[in-house]
C-alpha cells in the first residue's frame, strides 16, 4: 500500500449512537500506542489546530484519569476528563470521557461517550479502530453539530504528520 493512501475512514451509526474511525498511520504499533497514551505526545496533537492540549494530569492505568484542557488562540479553556476503564497495552484501551470545569466538576448537559481503540500492525502501517458510543442519538448529534468530525479529522492528520516526521 502506498504511504499516501492510507485509509481514514469515519462512520456516524446512528441505531447505535456510535461513530467510527479507522485510520492508518505510518509508524510501528509500539509508537503509535505511545502517542495516545503518553501526556507529553498526547499534548501535542490532541487539539485541533491553532488549539493545543493541556493535560493537567493523567495516569494511564485503569480506574485512572486524564485531565484536560483544550486552550483556544485566545487562551480560552474548555476542560474534559477521561477515565481509563481497560488497559491492554499496545492493542487496546478504553475510557469515558466527559467535559467537565476547571475543578474537575463534568458538565451533565454536555454529551458524554464511551471510547475503544483498537491498535494493530501489518507491514509497518499500525491502524487504530475508534468507536465512540454515545448513550442516546440526541448526544451524537450534539457532538456532532460542535464540530467533532471536522475537529477530529485535523487532529489525526496533524498526528499522522507528527509520526511520520519523528520515524
Amino acid at each position: 500500500m502506498s504511504k499516501n493512501n492510507l485509509l481514514f475512514d469515519f462512520t456516524v451509526d446512528k441505531k447505535t449512537s456510535t461513530v467510527f474511525v479507522n485510520r492508518e498511520f505510518d509508524a510501528d504499533q509500539p509508537m503509535v500506542w505511545d502517542a495516545f497514551t503518553k501526556q507529553e505526545i498526547l499534548d501535542q496533537w490532541w487539539a485541533p489546530q491553532p488549539w493545543k492540549s493541556k493535560t493537567k494530569y493523567m495516569n494511564f492505568e485503569e480506574g485512572g484519569r486524564r485531565f484536560y484542557a483544550m486552550v483556544g488562540p485566545e487562551g480560552e479553556e474548555h476542560w474534559s476528563i477521561q477515565d481509563f476503564t481497560s488497559i491492554s497495552p499496545k492493542d487496546n484501551f478504553q475510557f469515558k470521557d466527559a467535559f467537565a470545569d476547571k475543578d474537575e466538576n463534568i458538565n451533565e448537559q454536555m454529551p458524554s461517550a464511551k471510547w475503544n481503540l483498537d491498535f494493530s500492525e501489518a507491514d509497518g502501517i499500525t491502524t487504530v479502530k475508534i468507536s465512540i458510543k454515545h448513550a442516546k442519538l440526541e448526544d451524537l448529534e450534539m457532538h456532532i453539530q460542535m464540530g467533532f468530525k471536522e475537529g477530529f479529522t485535523a487532529t489525526l492528520n496533524h498526528l499522522a504528520k507528527l509520526l511520520s516526521s519523528s520515524k
